[in-house]
């Protein structure tokens, strides 16, 4: 209960940083809404889907791993950590989103998330090879990661780069049919 108030909290929060209406001094044109809007939403949008897919993931972790040490459940403490932290690197991205070091620590925030889940779901599997589970898992590491580099030279691109994360269940499902 816990893992879900912490995630719908902090979803909830990721569009805390949104405009509000009341910026306009009159009823506002599509370029005005556009040029308010745009950039927070789709930070909104990208850190949604993200903490879903990480709540998604998390939830499948827990029916693998029903119980664990007293260190996994540090480790799990540390991973809903950096979910409450992601309102705070959403609202800093949506305002920035075009700023080289605005998108590296988003950047590094993506990959601190996967990082950790990628670790759970280590210890999870713990003496278990399921290739379909750890590239899953994996993989999201791998694109944040290039997705910093590629922050580093261009953030208007990074954003695209982000979204091959969403790729992970497909990733995973290619891996276990390989393996299989």
């Amino acid at each position: 209960m816990l893992s879900n108030t912490i995630f719908g909290v902090a979803m909830t929060l990721l569009a805390y940083d949104l405009p509000k209406a009341s910026s306009f001094a009159s009823a506002p044109g599509w370029i005005d809404l556009l040029n308010v809007y745009a950039q927070p939403v789709i930070a909104l949008t990208i850190s949604f889907i993200v903490a879903g897919l990480f709540w998604f993931s998390h939830h499948r972790r827990l029916a693998v791993a029903p119980e664990g040490s007293r260190g996994v459940v540090f480790l799990n403490l540390l991973f809903l950590l950096s979910i409450i932290i992601l309102p705070v690197t959403n609202g800093l991205y949506g305002g920035y989103r075009y700023d080289r070091v605005v998108a590296v620590i988003y950047g590094i925030h993506l990959t601190v998330i996967a990082a950790l889940n990628a670790l759970l779901w280590m210890l999870a599997l713990r003496g278990r090879f399921d290739p379909q589970l750890l590239v899953t898992a994996l993989f999201p590491i791998l694109v944040f990661a290039i997705g910093i580099a590629i922050a580093t030279v261009s953030p208007a691109v990074v954003q695209f780069v982000w979204c091959l994360a969403f790729l992970a269940p497909f990733a995973g499902w290619l891996a276990g049919r390989r393996a299989g």
